[in-house]
């Protein structure tokens, strides 16, 4: 089971900026175009490492280890994911709190490397990034306390190995309200739109990019490898509430699971490309519904 274990981490490792490339081709599918091939995302990551990086001479050592820990804190999160019935790497009571925290360590980096910069135009995404976090956290939270309570667990393994397509018959609009939820967290955490758009370079409506705009080289390889992973994350919480397949076969639970994952990647593409981006004033109105649905959805749970 401890081999099995290690098949999460390496499967994100592996394919998540797939993800990124299979939401690049949705889009460009319905837009009539080719796109670009589903391995771009590796070329890009691989063109970037054979760069060197060029700092500012207004930067401090803060701004060259932002990348590096902000990585390695997303990866740490990643070990804390179970996959399919298989318990993660590092399982114990309390670790959705950890999950929450390295996520937060990473977001916390990649602020103040960008206020390390002193550019106006990113300390105005790092304000952004901020406020939309400090509501989409708690939203995050309320929902994976949901699935806690109806579990009787706090444990990311203890949550999510027992799911089954039984917890859903007996939970199941509770559970859909939960799903709804994480799907907006996904779309809010990962800079997807209809809250930030990705490829936009026009610097006075960017939140995510703006950040990073300094970056270059190996660095920025590393926080566009950081964000794939964090797809992952985000994305494995809500795939593996959706698609609970618990065979008892590794192969196929986990089969199932990447699978799911590929469906959740085309899903964001055809977000992307039916809607357009909504106005920053609009965004804190859609992280407020999700937090009612994740409260409602801890309300049924909590009274069944």
């Amino acid at each position: 089971m401890r081999v099995f274990s290690l098949c999460q981490p390496l499967l994100a490792l592996t394919l998540a900026p797939l993800l990124l490339g299979i939401i690049s081709r949705v889009k460009a599918f319905v837009a009539g175009r080719s796109g670009p091939p589903l391995i771009q995302p590796y070329l890009d990551l691989l063109r970037l490492l054979g760069k060197g990086a060029v700092y500012s001479r207004t930067t401090t050592a803060v701004f060259r280890l932002a990348p590096v820990v902000g990585l390695a804190a997303v990866t740490a999160a990643v070990l804390l994911l179970p996959i399919g019935g298989t318990r993660a790497v590092i399982a114990f009571p309390g670790d959705l709190v950890l999950l929450a925290y390295l996520l937060g360590l990473l977001r916390f980096l990649t602020v103040i490397g960008a206020l390390d910069t002193g550019s106006s135009f990113e300390g105005m995404g790092a304000s952004r990034e901020v406020h939309f976090s400090s509501l989409a956290e708690p939203v995050l939270m309320l929902a994976v306390a949901a699935l806690a309570r109806k579990l009787d667990s706090i444990s990311l393994s203890g949550i999510y190995m027992p799911l089954s397509f039984g917890t859903w018959l007996a939970a199941g609009p509770a559970l859909v309200m939960a799903a709804v939820a994480m799907l907006v967290i996904v779309l809010a955490e990962n800079a997807r739109i209809p809250v930030d758009d990705p490829n936009t370079h026009l610097e006075l409506t960017m939140i995510h990019e703006v950040m990073v705009l300094d970056y270059s080289g190996p660095d920025l390889a590393f926080i566009l490898y950081g964000a794939a992973l964090k797809l992952w994350v985000f994305g494995s919480l809500l795939v593996g509430l959706c698609v609970p397949v618990r065979t008892g076969w590794f192969v196929v639970d986990a089969g199932a699971f990447v699978l799911g994952m590929f469906a959740l990647a085309v899903i964001v593409g055809i977000i992307e490309s039916a809607m357009a981006r909504l106005r920053l004033l609009r965004v804190p109105q859609l992280l407020v519904g999700a937090g009612a649905l994740a409260v409602l959805a801890l309300v049924l749970v909590a009274r069944s």
